[in-house]
């Protein structure tokens, strides 16, 4: 059995100084963690778990995105990026290959308020999509997609849908990618195990104390190739860790790193 972690930290240092990570590393103790949103280049801070191999991706603009691996095993090949400069240029995605799965470490772009990055946020969807398909076909083995995915999917994925349609996020657009990549052969792991559960959220607004309310929204994700659907034998969202505004998600795959 494989345990496989996922956490948008929103700014890696301040979990490393405030002991959040540690923290977190011992609670779960997964055989990979996979980090979103770190705002930092490896060296900038002291980074030291023993008996895991580190992966980053640092965006080119400092404070800024950024995503890391920590992992007990050391990969088959590791790859950063989609290949694509217009996309690779602020630290999003991670490909770990490992001899039975491959591993995608992503943190989505955020379509900002007003929308005025949502042009931009569909042209990566279907290049990121695009790119998950060519893995799976070109290696002969299965995904595993976690991360940031900046996209609440259904109404039950939110507290207040009705008056959130339309924010960033929430957009019929963004929600049809999501759409899109299910139906290319993928499956949300939460959903399939949890189909009708409510109150389920990864992310709280710092205002008006949304977590204290759990007024939130499941925008981490864990997404698998469905041919491995029935490898999946949990998922999981630990809401009772704090530290950033996002919560860890996780997954049991019985699948060998």
């Amino acid at each position: 059995m494989t345990k496989l972690v996922s956490w948008n930290v929103n700014g890696l240092r301040a979990r490393l100084k405030s002991g959040d990570i540690q923290n977190a590393f011992n609670k779960l103790d997964a055989d990979v963690y996979c980090l979103q949103e770190t705002k930092m280049e490896r060296g900038q801070a002291e980074v030291d778990h023993k008996g895991y191999r580190q992966f980053w991706n640092s965006a080119e603009k400092k404070g800024y995105s950024g995503t890391v691996v920590f992992s007990r095993v050391d990969p088959v090949g590791v790859s950063y990026g989609v290949g694509a400069d217009e996309y690779d240029k602020e630290g999003r995605v991670i490909l770990l290959e490992y001899e039975r799965f491959n591993l995608v470490n992503a943190y989505a772009p955020n379509s900002q308020d007003m929308l005025q990055r949502l042009p931009y946020r569909m042209e990566w969807e279907d290049c990121f999509r695009t790119w998950l398909k060519n893995i799976e076909t070109k290696s002969g083995k299965p995904v595993v997609l976690c991360g940031d995915l900046n996209v609440a999917h259904q109404d039950i994925d939110l507290k207040h849908p009705k008056t959130n349609h339309e924010s960033a996020g929430f957009t019929d657009e963004e929600r049809g990618k999501m759409t899109a990549l299910l139906d290319a052969g993928f499956c949300d792991t939460f959903r399939s195990v949890y189909p009708d559960r409510r109150d389920a959220y990864t992310w709280w607004s710092y205002m008006g104390k949304a977590r204290e309310k759990n007024t939130g929204w499941r925008i981490d994700y864990f997404i698998v190739s469905s041919k491995i659907l029935g490898n999946v034998k949990d998922a999981y969202i630990y809401s009772e860790i704090m530290g950033s505004d996002h919560c860890p998600v996780g997954l049991d795959l019985d699948l060998a790193l």
